[in-house]
Formats: structure tokens, sequence, C-alpha cells
């Protein structure tokens, strides 16, 4: 547990949560600020900051409750559409320094839409950036 952050909190049952799911290493719990109805956050029960020092058991925990909630979804309530979204960093928009994904049910019209800038120019660089992984 980190102190003041909210998820270890709610993780603890020190702070209120509308909790969905939860398994023996994460936890799902509707999102406070939803941008939508079922808005879900799934997190692990350890504190992360956020995937790059996340255990790779750890992360697979999480990516198991994500299943577990999306097929939950998909059983109850029919639903067809779900996006998922996780942000490590704070220049990838991440607001909450504990590792989360976000379960977002979408529906034509519901205004979430992300509009991704491309960049066709980068593909003649390709081979150089494979390379750098090398």
């Amino acid at each position: 547990m980190v102190p003041g952050c909210i998820f270890c909190e709610i993780v603890a049952g020190r702070a209120p949560a509308w909790r969905v799911h939860e398994t023996a290493q994460a936890l799902a719990f509707f999102d406070v600020n939803p941008v939508g109805p079922y808005h879900t956050l799934v997190v692990p029960k350890h504190h992360y900051a956020g995937l790059f020092d996340v255990p790779r058991d750890q992360l697979l925990a999480v990516t198991e409750a994500v299943k577990d909630v999306v097929d939950l979804y998909h059983a109850k309530l029919g639903l067809e559409n779900i996006q998922l979204v996780q942000s490590t960093g704070c220049q990838a928009q991440q607001d909450v320094f504990h590792l989360h994904v976000h379960i977002v049910p979408r529906q034509r019209g519901d205004g979430q839409d992300i509009h991704w800038v491309t960049h066709p120019e980068l593909r003649p660089q390709f081979d150089h950036l494979l390379e750098r992984l090398r």
C-alpha cells in the first residue's frame, strides 16, 4: 500500500467503491468519474505505478480479471462493444499512478471516440526502428 494512493485505499477497503469483481490479486470497480454506464477500472491489489514496474504475473492477473469482467458484461448485459484503455506515464495521460485498466462499454453516438493522428511518413523508418530494438 502506498499512502495517499486512492486505489490502494479502495483495495484496503478504506475508501468507498462499487466493487464489480474481485480475485486474489485484482479488483474491479466502477470508475467514480465514468464516461458511460459500467465504466470499470481493474487494478492489481499491490501497488505498481504502471506497466514498467508491474511483474508479469501481476499483469496477467489483472488481464484475467479484465476478461472476467468483460465476459460478465457480455453475459448479463448483452454488451458487444468494449474499449480497453491503459496509460502508463504522464505524457500518456495517466492521472492515477497505480496501474489500472479502463473497461469502457461503447455504443454508437456515445461521444467517446478516440481520434488518432496517423503518421504514414514513418513507414520508411520501420527498418531503422526495428534495428534499434535488436
